[in-house]
């Protein structure tokens, strides 16, 4: 990464730090230039958050893992801003939890494709996506393309900063689609049926260290029989309003 004279001290030194990923990501031809505006969006929506993994976050991270290790065919689909921020956590994930990885972008070019696939193969990791064979049910333009080795013919699918009409596409064709969004109300984050609303390093090492546990059979089959996304993303709402609404309580008591 190019240097960044940011002290670690920083009280935003890990949002800055990816800031910079993206913008590395954009100069290297992995990251389109919409790509970093859905940044922007995310981290807006990440200082409601708190810029921290909440509870309702932790839920659905242990109930996407848990379906992804039930899962026959799962697979990772990756777009740029995914390669250019966490590569190496996508790696890591997909060998602990035994997926595929395929390369689908929205605003599709070859050499992006070929870009992205480089950055793995660069890591020793071979990913799909390069030489597509078939075409997401329902959708038009080029990012319906997909592979019948990959997404085709997944049974889950794990699309972080997706495409709300993708996320609907995927549905349509059957499958159970695990998503990673900050904003709980993107079409994405409302269509999926497990929405992870957190930000993606975090979520994706989370993910690890919950796959890497080991974990009672009881407990895996309780937590996802109870795992309900609407209420998920009701608890996301609720937490935003109810920290907004304290934070404006200490700027008038401060006021005061």
């Amino acid at each position: 990464m190019t240097e960044f004279k940011v002290p670690k001290s920083h009280p935003r030194y890990e949002s800055l730090m990816k800031r910079e990923r993206i913008i590395e990501g954009f100069n290297k031809g992995l990251v389109a230039h919409a790509g970093l505006i859905a940044h922007g969006r995310g981290e807006a929506f990440d200082y409601l958050l708190g810029e921290k993994t909440n509870d309702f976050a932790k839920l659905a991270e242990q109930a996407a893992v848990l379906k992804i290790k039930q899962s026959k065919a799962p697979v990772f689909s990756v777009n740029g801003n995914v390669a250019a921020l966490a590569i190496d956590e996508v790696i890591a994930l997909a060998k602990a939890l035994n997926m595929k990885v395929e390369v689908n972008l929205f605003y599709r070019t070859e050499e992006r494709v070929r870009r992205i696939a480089d950055e793995f193969r660069a890591r020793g990791y071979v990913v799909l996506g390069e030489v597509p064979d078939a075409r997401i049910d329902g959708l038009e333009h080029a990012r319906a393309l997909c592979t019948k080795a990959g997404i085709y013919s997944a049974d889950t699918v794990l699309v972080p900063l997706e495409d709300g009409d993708r996320t609907k596409a995927l549905r349509d064709m059957g499958k159970f689609v695990i998503t990673i969004d900050l904003n709980p109300l993107s079409r994405t984050a409302q269509t999926a049926n497990i929405t992870i609303v957190d930000e993606l390093t975090r979520a994706l090492k989370n993910m690890l260290e919950f796959a890497n546990m080991k974990i009672n059979n009881r407990n895996a089959v309780e937590l996802l029989s109870n795992y309900n996304n609407e209420a998920n993303l009701s608890s996301a709402l609720l937490f935003i309003n109810s920290r907004l609404s304290e934070l404006a309580r200490h700027e008038k008591q401060e006021r005061l």
